[in-house]
């Protein structure tokens, strides 16, 4: 386990094959997970790659800190992680929450950004009402009462089996984070409007959907890819929200062909 303290928080982190010169993809975690989600990705690349996944703060094992945060604390952390990992360049991959996390970081520092993936995501998601009630209800009846809603917005039906181990854990992923950490990063989504500055995007960027996504539907995900110059934007069938744990190969192949593409040029 790797560790770095930034400012008064301590920031869970992997680093893997920083010393092959391959290039660097930065994984975001989504809402409600840990970098673990990241795994059948990783597997899936192969040794094409270098990666960097983190605990974002209020997750799995990094502090809570103080909570409510902020997009831009989450981006600085990961401005601090690259920095202390001596990672130039990189191709920032941010999931749901961290694609919000992947936008505000190309606006703090576009110098460190290669390329974005910005999957299931948008520059703004959801209405301030929407997340104040689920901050609420968190406070009210603690964060096992939203699981079973929330599963319903991250997955299909057909993944939601009972059968399903890797469902089961993605379930125990979610209630076991800590409570504050969920409703502080609740409020960082509910105060985070990036629809000035995508615009000003220059890097290439891809924009991921899944086609049963009930967090970012895909239509949403299209309005983002619209305000990026340039950007591309694929839809991952059968999926909902978290492809990299539904679909994990047909997310690495549609985000691969991407990369390689970059990659020649």
């Amino acid at each position: 386990m790797h560790f770095l303290r930034v400012g008064e928080n301590v920031i869970h982190y992997r680093a893997l094959g920083l010393g092959s010169r391959r290039p660097v993809i930065a994984f975001i975690n989504s809402l409600g997970t840990d970098f673990r989600i990241w795994d059948a990705v990783i597997e899936e690349l192969g040794h094409e790659y270098a990666f960097i996944l983190h605990d974002k703060r209020g997750h799995g094992l990094s502090d809570v800190g103080r909570s409510p945060c902020s997009i831009d604390d989450h981006a600085g952390d990961l401005v601090a992680l690259l920095d202390h990992l001596g990672v130039k360049s990189a191709i920032v991959w941010g999931l749901s929450v961290g694609g919000l996390i992947a936008q505000g970081f190309y606006a703090r520092r576009p110098d460190l950004a290669r390329a974005l993936v910005l999957s299931n995501t948008a520059h703004r998601i959801g209405a301030a009402e929407m997340w104040n009630a689920r901050i609420d209800k968190i406070t009210a009846d603690g964060l096992a009462s939203l699981v079973d809603p929330v599963m319903e917005r991250w997955f299909t039906p057909a993944f939601r089996q009972p059968d399903n181990a890797t469902y089961a854990g993605a379930r125990n992923m979610l209630s076991q984070q800590p409570e504050a950490g969920y409703s502080g990063t609740c409020a960082a989504i509910r105060d985070a409007d990036f629809t000035e500055e995508v615009g000003r995007i220059t890097v290439p960027a891809l924009c991921v959907a899944g086609d049963q996504d009930g967090s970012t539907p895909p239509a949403l995900v299209h309005s983002l890819a619209n305000l990026i110059p340039a950007s591309r934007f694929v839809i991952i069938p059968d999926c909902g929200h978290i492809p990299c744990v539904e679909q994990p190969r047909a997310y690495a192949q549609a985000v691969g062909d991407f990369l390689k593409t970059l990659l020649e040029h």
